[in-house]
């Protein structure tokens, strides 16, 4: 895809030109009458990228998690080493006695069975500062979709009705598929089962896991990220960490080495949002390696994902980004 077309789709709808005190705010023509920069979603942003910083950014979001709370991360496939590292992110898990979940994957590897998932867990370190839960070690159930564009159904892992809230912590970096992760694909890929993986990947056909349409599977993974949002109205909180920002995920086991420089930490309790404006500051960003992270996303159309999103009501590309 032509990058003009990308930044029509894109940046013309949900970013904003002027930067005031901090604070972006959408330009007149862009806001509806009834769209005022005041009651936009609020992604915060940090460039320091330490755990206090993780911390504090938490705590601007004005959410207290209640109950139990699960923190999706992601627990990184061995040979890989740009995964948010647990020590990093232990303060935070701390001071919301969060449990650490994960789910199986769909391929081959040393995280498709629950037996080889927990050793990699404990080898990447995430055992010794939190509990740690594979929610389908003990089967997956379903989540309903009623207005799903591609699945009218989530195949989740069964231990996600144990928790009572939910922090998805992102790495946001690109994907070999979905052209970026964020939060939308840890919340969407990242809580499926691993046979919900594979149904959401073929968008409903398990045997299409690898040569789905693209638009189609990116529509699934929205879908998807519809049922979370409803299973916890109100309940949950999104971070994303702009760190190591390589064209691949952090499942791969050998992933290219990040060609342009840290961004830092941004958060929002719209998932929608925040991916729009993670999007928006590696375009924004000055550094000339970003152009191989901008080719990952435009060659797998990867705005899409934002697009659909929106339009299943999970949230606004429109934002007002305020730093911190």
């Amino acid at each position: 895809m032509e990058r003009r077309k990308f930044l029509k789709s894109s940046l013309l709808t949900s970013t904003f030109p002027g930067l005031v005190a901090g604070v972006m705010v959408a330009s007149e023509k862009e806001t509806q009458a009834e769209e005022t920069p005041d009651n936009l979603p609020v992604v915060f942003f940090t460039p320091e990228i330490t755990p206090m910083k993780l911390v504090e950014i938490y705590g601007r979001l004005g959410r207290t998690l209640p109950g139990k709370v699960a923190v999706k991360v992601h627990s990184g496939e061995p040979g890989g080493n740009h995964f948010v590292q647990p020590e990093f992110m232990k303060p935070l898990v701390d001071t919301l006695h969060g449990t650490l979940v994960e789910c199986n994957t769909a391929y081959p590897g040393r995280r498709d069975t629950t037996e080889e998932h927990l050793k990699v867990l404990e080898e990447h370190g995430f055992t010794k500062i939190a509990p740690v839960d594979l929610l389908d070690a003990e089967g997956e159930m379903k989540l309903p979709i009623p207005n799903g564009k591609q699945i009218r159904v989530n195949y989740v892992g069964d231990h996600l009705k144990r928790y009572d809230s939910m922090l998805i912590l992102s790495h946001f970096k690109g994907h070999m598929m979905g052209g970026f992760g964020g939060a939308l694909k840890n919340m969407s890929i990242g809580i499926a089962s691993s046979h919900g993986k594979a149904y959401i990947h073929g968008a409903g056909d398990t045997k299409r896991i690898w040569d789905c349409e693209q638009d189609k599977f990116l529509e699934a993974m929205a879908d998807a990220d519809r049922s979370i949002v409803d299973f916890f109205p109100k309940k949950m909180a999104f971070i994303n960490v702009m760190k190591d920002l390589s064209v691949d995920c952090d499942c791969d086991s050998n992933p290219h080495a990040p060609e342009m420089a840290d961004i830092g930490i941004l958060a929002s309790l719209d998932p929608v949002a925040l991916d729009q404006a993670c999007v928006d500051l590696v375009y924004r960003s000055p550094d000339k390696g970003k152009a191989s992270l901008i080719e990952r996303m435009e060659s797998r159309h990867a705005v899409h994902i934002l697009e659909a999103a929106q339009a299943l009501g999970i949230g606004s590309r429109k934002y007002r980004l305020e730093r911190i």
